[in-house]
């Protein structure tokens, strides 16, 4: 049976498999022979031995074999079935809180049976609950044990593993070394797709156990190689298939862009001169530039990208700069209105909340080209948006955004010509995200701060000791300094967080009442927004207490304190990019982490990780291992990297290999890319469509 035919075999064609029992399937993305081939265990029992009565210990998993010598109904807190097993070792209970008067009878007759269960400490000493059992008859010998350890399967409701273990072993039946075709080229030292499949569905009684455990079998090796394969051949083909697209050469002369630079209070660091010339030379070709710039926090992205900006200007093209954030989509229109409007270049501004009569102007200015530079948030990428003949896309804080919403602005070019993307990013990204989930992006990065930046000195302190961290606040803002107070909610709630952010605001005002101290957070109105950052960038206000829209693009040299409440309840990406937003000026700045105890051991771990170190690829790193690369990324972002045997941080030393067999099957086998995709992404590959 080839592998085509096992990829298109409906798991109905199994036997005892229906339309109900393959609709519950589905719900585990299970629709083929080969969708259940891929379902793989979680974790392994051993069901090959018998362990003696006597030699259980509690929290095991184990077979036994005794005779039955009682059975009962015991009364308590709950109605439960107790039956007696005896070997010539020992006595154990049996207990069931779901029972039938069938089953009931069928115990209480005696005879011998073989269970297999998690052994636990109960009342009346060794117990297990709800074990699996069967009746053995004269002679055992006819029921042999299981050969191979007992996968344990991912499952959903209404599919049992014993259910699931029956119509597996019926696929693995199918599985021939002919019927999953290899589209590798053989390592001698790596198994065969076929063999790595079946040793995981039923590894043998002696398998390594700790490296099964691990992922780090041979076995899960080769078929997390595969499918770590499939993601960078999805993003490789799609970033091909813009490159065969064509994009507007943007050599504009350079005299606007040096009148710029000259009107800067500061010299370009060697880091950005270095970068802005990659993004030059890519822009001067006729295609398309897809380029991601990571910088730390403070490392001057921005004027990266005015520069970018100006070249494409500069070539009578548009610009589109899009934010995931009102407050940094209205940090970027500040610092754009400041830089350029005197070279006299026109700034459109558009989000969700300009609407009416405003909407209608921004709409037009954009349409007939009278602003050369759109800023906003998504909303720019909404159908009735039309550029009049843009050039450039930046997006800023890629993170937020999924690779469909990234492609999206892409067509709104012109000419059959799609504009050049610029894609940054203040989290920076550990290597092995960098290399799978934007494998269709060239990689700039800005490791180097202006100078004159100092570290911030961290300090973590708990809740017990507010009253101090008040008072260091009132000493800090009596030396002329200004304060951040962040609030935090583990619940993704702006109205609650807001409720936070004015309770604490309260109480601030309370214990400071000689402190002008303002208030910002998601609920409040864009305007409202706005005034209160003027104000803090003013000196007017000089503590401010917000929630965590402050993370990114918030610019105020002056404050050089932040308090930031429930630092454990965010992770190492975030709690550094709000750290960021002291330290900008040349003051000695600190970072208060305020913690409620007591402290869960990742919780105390994450903190300690801040105290240690600023390196935000470091910081990046750490992240990806306490968390996953799904929430490293951003929900938004996690249906790019929807790993389900591979490990990012496990298996990240596989990715050089990866992307060389990647470019090699491109180049000289591109009739298996569709095919290796096919098998592990299936319909999710919908980025490859363009």
């Amino acid at each position: 049976m080839s592998e085509v035919v096992l990829d298109q075999l409906p798991v109905t064609r199994l036997k005892g498999v229906g339309t109900q029992l393959a609709m519950k399937l589905a719900r585990l993305r299970i629709h083929s022979v080969q969708d259940l081939l891929f379902h793989l265990p979680i974790r392994y029992l051993d069901r090959t031995r018998i362990t003696p009565i006597g030699a259980l210990q509690p929290n095991s998993d184990v077979v036994i074999e005794g005779d039955i010598r009682g059975c009962d109904l015991a009364f308590g807190r709950r109605r439960s079935l107790i039956c007696r097993v005896q070997d010539h070792t020992g006595i154990i209970t049996l207990r069931f809180f779901h029972f039938s008067t069938a089953q009931r009878q069928n115990l209480a007759r005696g005879g011998k049976l073989r269970c297999f269960g998690e052994v636990r400490a109960g009342s009346t000493g060794l117990e297990m609950y709800h074990p699996e059992y069967q009746f053995l008859d004269e002679n055992p010998a006819k029921q042999p044990l299981q050969q191979h350890l007992t996968a344990v399967y991912p499952v959903a409701e209404g599919v049992n593993q014993q259910r699931l273990r029956t119509i597996i072993d019926q696929a693995l039946a199918l599985l021939s070394d002919r019927s999953l075709t290899e589209f590798l080229e053989q390592d001698n030292a790596a198994p065969s797709l076929g063999d790595a499949i079946k040793f995981l569905h039923q590894p043998p009684a002696d398998a390594p156990l700790d490296l099964l455990a691990s992922g780090e079998h041979p076995a899960q090796q080769r078929l997390a190689f595969e499918e770590m394969l499939a993601h960078q051949l999805s993003l490789l083909r799609l970033r091909q298939a813009i490159r065969q697209h064509r994009a507007p050469e943007l050599k504009g002369d350079d005299t606007v862009l040096l009148e710029f630079l000259a009107s800067l209070p500061f010299p370009l660091t060697n880091a950005q001169q270095r970068v802005s010339q990659e993004i030059k030379q890519d822009l001067e070709k006729p295609s398309p530039m897809l380029r991601l710039l990571q910088g730390d926090v403070g490392s001057g992205k921005t004027v990266v990208s005015a520069i970018a900006a100006l070249q494409c200007v500069a070539s009578g093209r548009q610009v589109a700069l899009m934010a995931p954030t009102e407050i940094l989509a209205e940090q970027h229109r500040n610092n754009f209105t400041r830089w350029l409007e005197p070279l006299g270049i026109q700034i459109a501004w558009l989000t969700g909340k300009v609407k009416g009569k405003a909407r209608e102007r921004q709409l037009a200015m954009i349409g007939t080209g009278d602003a050369q530079i759109a800023i906003g948030t998504h909303a720019l990428f909404q159908d009735q948006v039309q550029f009049h003949g843009l050039g450039l896309i930046i997006i800023d804080e890629q993170h937020r955004f999924g690779v469909h919403q990234r492609l999206a602005l892409r067509n709104k070019g012109q000419h059959g010509q799609i504009p050049h993307q610029l894609v940054m990013t203040a989290t920076p990204i550990p290597r092995t995200l960098a290399m799978s989930a934007y494998a269709d992006l060239d990689c700039s990065i800005i490791d180097e701060l202006p100078p004159g930046r100092s570290p911030v000195s961290t300090v973590v302190i708990s809740n017990q000791r507010r009253l101090e961290v008040v008072e260091r606040v009132r000493n800090a803002c009596a030396q002329g300094c200004q304060t951040y107070w962040v609030c935090t909610l583990i619940e993704e709630s702006e109205l609650l967080e807001a409720e936070a952010a004015e309770a604490t605001a309260d109480a601030l005002h309370l214990l400071l009442p000689e402190l002008p101290i303002g208030l910002i957070h998601g609920r409040l109105k864009p305007a409202e927004k706005a005034a209160t950052m003027s104000a803090f960038k003013a000196g007017e206000i000089q503590l401010l207490v917000a929630t965590t829209v402050i993370e990114v693009g918030v610019d105020v040299p002056n404050a050089s304190l932040m308090v930031i409440e429930n630092p454990e309840r965010l992770g190492l990406a975030q709690l550094h990019q709000l750290r960021g937003r002291v330290g900008r000026g040349q003051a000695e700045s600190y970072c208060v982490l305020l913690y409620s105890p007591p402290l869960s051991a990742a919780g105390s771990q994450r903190l300690a990780i801040m105290r240690q170190t600023h390196d935000g690829f470091q910081i990046a790193e750490k992240d990806l291992q306490l968390r996953g690369p799904g929430e490293v990324l951003g929900t938004r972002q996690t249906g790019d990297v929807m790993l389900h045997i591979a490990d990012l941080q496990r298996d990240g030393h596989l990715l050089p290999e990866i992307r060389r067999t990647a470019e090699k099957l491109l180049t000289k086998s591109p009739d298996r890319v569709s095919a290796i995709i096919r098998r592990w992404l299936g319909e999710t590959d919908h980025f490859s469509q363009v």
